[in-house]
């Protein structure tokens, strides 16, 4: 399916406002055409992303208590949150945090990707029981519930439908917005022995943000990061690799030409994604740097910031998962 993806309509290396020619960047002194790697390889997923909240005790009573993350751990002020024992979403506490205003850029939601019907269904039916207030829809790829946190930090929980039920077109997967079929999850879940938990498997499956503009979003996402257009919606882009419905949404429903939140509000701190291995950070790095972007080392891996500021941090998968 990866061969029938839909290019970017942009060159491989033009950067959003300028390219500037640097002739001995020390990434290029490996014996490999670093440059001749313009697609993300289809092994990229996402990482660990981090949100900004203002009280722990009213975080972890939704993503604790009732969505179903297990502390990991508590580290550099931040409470790393996930499921098997693998951490994929940190709350950094920051009292005094307000909700990021409207009509700015950055999160739209951060997507938890469950492992079958069944789990899906158990976080329905334990915030449902909370009396948390649910959007949903079947997006044909896809079951999922959207809710907010106390902070207004959206998020999705969802269930992916096998790829072989996927349905393509030149190069797009078709996806929908139909009703979600809730009684049918609750009856999956019904079946499993009840759990406060979501199972081991369970990690960031796609993040979606709110951006300024679409053309400049394609132009970073794709043409120098290396993602894939999969589907367009009404003001909204979805990027992908490897055959994945989506990794990235990006929208200007409510943000077009609007300015980055304030430093102090809640939101995306960072998200990662996650490369099979050195070469191919080492590839997109040489590319963003061509496109003259500056970026930030760190452990082995390096952080780049979209247009509008958002940080991502590109970095080798992690072993064992």
């Amino acid at each position: 399916m990866a061969s029938d993806k839909k290019p970017c309509r942009v060159n491989t290396l033009a950067g959003p406002d300028r390219v500037v020619n640097k002739p001995a960047l020390a990434i290029l002194t490996l014996d490999v055409d670093l440059l001749g790697m313009t697609a993300l390889p289809a092994a990229t997923a996402l990482g660990p992303a981090t949100l900004r909240v203002a009280d722990e005790g009213r975080a972890l009573a939704l993503y604790r208590d009732l969505i179903g993350l297990k502390v990991i751990e508590r580290t550099n002020g931040k409470i790393a949150l996930g499921a098997g024992g693998k951490p994929f979403l940190y709350l950094d506490v920051v009292p005094g945090t307000l909700p990021r205003p409207r009509h700015t850029t950055g999160l739209y939601h951060v997507a938890i990707l469950l492992p079958d019907r069944a789990a899906l269904g158990q976080a329905i039916a334990r915030l449902m029981g909370a009396g948390i207030k649910l959007g949903a829809a079947d997006h044909k790829v896809s079951e999922a519930i959207y809710l907010w946190d106390a902070d207004n930090n959206g998020l999705e929980i969802y269930r992916d439908r096998p790829r072989a039920d996927w349905q393509w077109n030149d190069g797009l997967v078709t996806m929908g917005n139909a009703p979600l079929d809730f009684a049918g999850l609750l009856a999956e879940a019904a079946r499993r022995p009840a759990s406060a938990h979501v199972p081991a498997g369970s990690r960031i499956g796609h993040v979606h943000l709110q951006v300024g503009d679409i053309e400049e979003a394609e132009r970073f996402y794709c043409g120098i990061l290396g993602f894939e257009r999969t589907a367009e919606w009404r003001g909204a882009l979805f990027v992908s690799a490897g055959g994945y419905h989506h990794r990235l949404g990006l929208n200007v429903w409510e943000s077009k030409n609007g300015p980055p939140p304030p430093q102090t509000a809640a939101g995306l701190e960072q998200f990662v994604i996650e490369l099979p291995g050195e070469l191919d950070v080492a590839a997109v790095r040489a590319r963003i740097e061509i496109a003259g972007l500056p970026v930030e080392k760190s452990d082995g891996a390096f952080v780049v910031r979209d247009p509008w500021q958002t940080a991502i941090r590109m970095a080798p998968m992690r072993t064992g998962g």
